[in-house]
């Protein structure tokens, strides 16, 4: 089995590392704010779940699409000063959001919010990374942290300010933006630094260690791992509200408080998976985070309300650990391709995360919201397929 060199270590610039981490809260607490005003949204506009799962979707699946292709182009053409515009178009999003008087200009803010989060990503991952000074895995979980931070407590923050006052206090989201556009241009001149420091140095071997027939296998497992760890967690940032609420009765209040403590489980996590990955290799990670959440995401559907939320904390834990391990997984598997492999599982995910959003919606119209509570769990059996991925280092 081929193996890799272990890299040399440089010290981590925690302050840029910090500063993509906390932008990256920023970028998820502005999109969680548009999952948590799903319920104020259906009761204003009397929408369907099928609709629900659409809005999903166009911001979904337009940031799937883009981030790879606007990753693979700065892998070519690094373009620093690109990472601020992502916050301008989130802040436009956000606006439109906050005066939509109709359906299909709130799938316009979803949309226009989805392209903020595809120049996003790509290139904000790919700073964390080159801040790690080697630690790879720690780097990227830092960062994924961030922005599973903001994941959760994006519903508190809808809970305290936009339910009571209405669709219109999304705006206040805005200055959120305005404070990543800011830092993000201090993030981008190091950035800019750091690539005129890297012109002047030896070329690096981008050679991969492992053949093209493994490279593709990988892929392949790796996309079917998303498919299972992104559709589960779809059905639950998307409709884990309303399973509370149809369900339990719970108010709409307190369904968010019970979203930010599966979310705040996720985070945790999230944070978790990276440095255990650089010491225990990625792809054990991997094969633990997906089929580690199977025994809870069955008895999820079977739980009274109590627990229901008992059993999210550790499928939130265990499953949120995955993600950091897959990009640094992949990272490895196609060296000095940083910025197409964050875009394309970022994508990957978005994407498989938007149109299961969809599926579930419809699913649920033509049957329950329980019911697709019930088919979802057996979603993590998938983790499975973990044991065909070629280690890429003996561990």
């Amino acid at each position: 089995m081929s193996t890799l060199t272990t890299p040399t270590r440089a010290l981590t610039v925690y302050p840029i590392l910090f500063a993509a981490a906390g932008c990256h809260l920023i970028n998820d607490t502005m999109q969680a704010v548009l999952y948590s005003v799903y319920p104020l949204l259906r009761d204003s506009y009397a929408l369907t779940f099928t609709q629900i799962g659409l809005i999903t979707m166009v911001f979904q699946v337009l940031a799937s699409v883009l981030q790879p292709l606007i990753g693979h182009f700065t892998d070519k053409r690094p373009m620093p000063f690109i990472m601020p515009l992502a916050p301008t178009c989130t802040l436009v999003g956000l606006l439109l959001l906050a005066t939509a008087t109709s359906y299909p200009v709130i799938l316009l803010a979803a949309m226009v919010i989805g392209l903020g989060s595809a120049i996003f990503h790509p290139d904000a991952s790919r700073v964390a990374r080159l801040s790690s000074g080697g630690r790879y895995g720690f780097a990227q979980s830092t960062f994924q942290v961030g922005g599973n931070v903001g994941t959760a407590i994006g519903p508190l923050l809808a809970a305290a300010i936009v339910l009571p006052r209405g669709q219109s206090a999304v705006a206040w989201f805005g200055l959120l933006a305005a404070a990543a556009m800011i830092i993000l241009s201090f993030v981008a001149v190091w950035y800019r630094d750091h690539l005129v420091a890297k012109a002047a140095a030896p070329k690096a071997d981008n050679t991969s260690p492992h053949a093209q027939s493994q490279i593709m296998l990988a892929i392949g497992v790796l996309v079917a791992l998303m498919f299972s760890k992104f559709v589960y967690t779809s059905s639950l940032h998307s409709f884990y509200s309303f399973y509370l609420i149809d369900h339990f009765g719970v108010s709409n209040e307190d369904a968010q408080i019970f979203l930010f403590i599966l979310l705040g489980a996720i985070a945790l996590g999230t944070f978790a998976g990276g440095p255990i990955g650089d010491r225990i290799g990625t792809k054990k990670v991997i094969w633990f985070s997906i089929l580690g959440t199977l025994p809870f995401s069955l008895a999820l559907p079977y739980m009274n309300l109590t627990g229901t939320i008992l059993m999210t904390i550790p499928i939130g834990l265990i499953l949120s650990s995955a993600f950091s391990a897959m990009i640094v997984y992949a990272q490895e598997l196609l060296p000095g391709r940083v910025g197409m492999v964050s875009g394309m599982f970022f994508g990957l995910a978005f994407g498989l995360a938007g149109l299961g959003a969809v599926a579930l919606g419809k699913l649920a119209d033509a049957t329950s919201i329980d019911y697709v509570f019930k088919v979802c769990s057996f979603l993590p059996a998938l983790g499975i397929l973990a044991m065909f991925l070629p280690s890429h280092r003996k561990i």
